[in-house]
């Protein structure tokens, strides 16, 4: 296991005379931290937190005393969380977790299995609290806190009504930024479930791959993650994974025989995916919905885990995502700052429509993370390093090379990094100067490189590129359309005038009744509509659709021909309206003479197919009368 490593930052306080700084705080951001771990030291924790859990559904939160007195004769119960999950009716589930791994495997191993269902039996840390007919005899509980629901429906998002109000009572924007991270961010039992959720898989197929390793990446472990965010997983069957647990094989004569694979690797990986997608459509509880999506660029397999209410995308060949996931954790630790600023951001371009839950033009998630990440590197006093400055740290340990090429060298010791901002802007001041960065950035002709920390002359025509960090020849936005760029400009720019006359009307800000009306971060997300400028304003729409040049309804007569300038608006019986006459009556023309052709080929079609029956007819009149002679 790698040493933790402590983090040291500028204990001065930031003092700034300008408004922003009045506005937002007056508090600098603090001045040393805890030491922190390493994200294969965060994994590994959560890892040894799966081994040692189990999941009980239950009746209701009040069935806990009563699984508590049951389930504490296998062991130590060291912590209890409570969650729902909410369909056709609500269902309590209760999360217990044993003092170490062989405690909550006797807990499973005394399980019975549902004899009133004919599935095949599977063991699974996921239970249900069977009711019993006879009088149960309460024993006396443990006192202290260990007999209490450490949290209660845990996995429950906050509503929006809520969160507004939770803003509004806030004391200054950099406070609300704070509750916004606080109350949304994915919480300590969503990491566990989903790490349960990896550990189901896991041990499915542990008789026959005891190397086997389902890791999650993405939003889930980089802490970036909201709450209700989806899964991500990478199953590996083999020890490509280096991890603080990675042992080596002792030196041994006896030698396993193997199954050479002789198809190509993404055949071969294909059909493996095929086949873990019966096994997790057939025998493991909870799991539905499964999707098989193997023809993509990265083969994936989609399904519902019913039992934590929780999307998961598993993968066999994305290691590269796994470590994509371990450089945001390395920037989310370099400052407190990063992560709430992202989240605000993040939520913003929610608001604004700028991002959308499903794939497509718009941009993601990530690309919105990577813009954070560049505009921290290209600060005066830079709050982020570069990452070829991780890369030129790196030891030999840190060696990381997929087995596609991909090169995921980087350093993981902080220490070994010796990266230090002396950068005291408050959060506020880093948002308003984030929307003001990308209001004049070039995005038709550089391209934003993490990896260098510098803009970049684009390499070719996308509408908006940001180097992929671990493939540099890769654009990781090269999604995003020209259209949603030029939105994503215009709407950092509107947010900026938001910002800023918040800051120009703070003398009217009544601190102590701002339950009245929205202010600071509620003005931000919930912009007026008719003080935004939208992208149609740039791009022009046709004249007219050629769908209208082939309306069957006759035109009215028109009335008598009044004079007009050409400035006079014109109205057509579609509605449409023209600002120049003469247009007008090039299109009614053009129309008219449409109409007319199509007729005349109605009128060219009915008389050749009477000609062609006439010229039918004829030879069979002659033979007749040939005939009859």
């Amino acid at each position: 296991m790698l040493n933790i490593i402590k983090r040291c930052y500028n204990p001065k306080i930031c003092v700034n005379t300008s408004m922003y700084a009045r506005y937002f705080s007056s508090k600098s951001v603090p001045g040393s931290q805890a030491a922190i771990p390493s994200f294969e030291d965060f994994v590994l924790k959560h890892q040894e937190e799966a081994t040692r859990s189990v999941v009980v559904q239950v009746s209701s939160e009040k069935s806990f005393p009563e699984l508590y007195n049951y389930c504490r004769d296998f062991g130590n119960i060291v912590g209890a969380f409570h969650y729902c999950v909410r369909h056709d009716d609500i269902q309590h589930y209760i999360l217990l977790e044993y003092e170490n791994a062989q405690q909550a495997s006797a807990a499973i191993d005394s399980s019975a299995y549902n004899e009133d269902l004919t599935g095949v039996p599977v063991r699974s840390p996921f239970l249900w609290f069977r009711a019993t007919g006879r009088k149960t005899v309460q024993r006396d509980t443990v006192s202290g806190t260990k007999t209490n629901l450490s949290i209660l429906d845990g996995n429950r998002i906050m509503e929006t009504e809520t969160l507004d109000s939770m803003l509004k009572g806030a004391e200054n924007i950099e406070q609300q930024i704070s509750l916004l991270y606080e109350n949304t961010k994915l919480n300590d039992l969503g990491i566990r479930l989903r790490f349960l959720a990896a550990s189901q898989v896991q041990q499915a197929i542990s008789g026959m791959f005891p190397l086997a390793k389902a890791l999650p990446f993405g939003s889930s472990v980089n802490a970036f993650g909201k709450m209700g965010c989806d899964l991500d997983l990478i199953l590996r069957l083999d020890e490509e994974y280096k991890g603080p647990d990675a042992k080596k094989r002792p030196e041994s004569r006896l030698v396993f025989h193997t199954k050479e694979n002789l198809t190509n690797g993404r055949s071969q990986t294909q059909r493996q995916m095929e086949s873990i997608g019966d096994m997790l459509h057939l025998f493991l509880p909870g799991v539905c919905h499964v999707r098989r999506i193997l023809q993509a660029r990265v083969p994936i397999i989609k399904y519902h885990h019913e039992h934590l209410n929780l999307e998961i995308d598993l993968s066999m060949s994305n290691l590269s995502g796994f470590y994509m996931s371990e450089l945001l954790f390395m920037f989310g630790e370099f400052d407190e700052r990063v992560r709430p600023l992202t989240f605000c951001i993040r939520r913003w371009a929610q608001t604004c429509g700028l991002t959308n839950p499903s794939p497509g033009r718009w941009i993601s998630n990530f690309s919105l993370t990577c813009l954070v990440i560049f505009f921290l590197q290209q600060a005066k006093q830079p709050i982020l390093p570069a990452i070829n400055t991780l890369i030129r740290s790196a030891t030999p340990d840190d060696i990381r090379v997929t087995e596609d090429g991909i090169n995921c060298t980087f350093a993981r010791n902080f220490q070994a990094i010796g990266f230090r901002s002396n950068n005291s802007c408050s959060i506020g001041e880093l948002l308003l100067q984030f929307f003001e960065f990308y209001s004049q950035f070039d995005f038709q002709n550089k391209a934003i490189s993490l990896n260098e920390a510098r803009a970049l002359s684009k390499p070719d025509h996308s509408a908006l590129y940001i180097v992929n960090p671990l493939e540099p020849l890769l654009n990781v936005s090269k999604n995003v359309s020209l259209e949603e760029c030029e939105r994503l400009r215009i709407e950092v720019r509107n947010a900026a005038w938001v910002l800023e006359s918040e800051v120009e009307n703070q003398h009217h800000v009544d601190f102590d009744n701002k339950e009245q009306e929205p202010w600071g971060l509620l003005n931000l997300f919930k912009t007026p509509d008719k003080t935004i400028i939208r992208p149609n304003m740039f791009f022009k729409p046709r004249i007219i659709e050629v769908s209208e040049l082939f309306d069957h309804n006759e035109s009215p007569t028109p009335s008598p021909a009044k004079p007009q300038t050409a400035s006079t608006n014109t109205v057509t019986s579609t509605g449409l309206v023209f600002k120049n006459a003469q247009v007008k009556q090039k299109i009614e023309s053009i129309k008219s003479n449409a109409r007319q052709d199509v007729k005349q080929m109605r009128l060219n079609s009915s008389a050749g197919i009477q000609t062609s029956t006439t010229s039918n007819k004829s030879p069979s009149s002659s033979k007749g009368s040939k005939r009859s002679r």
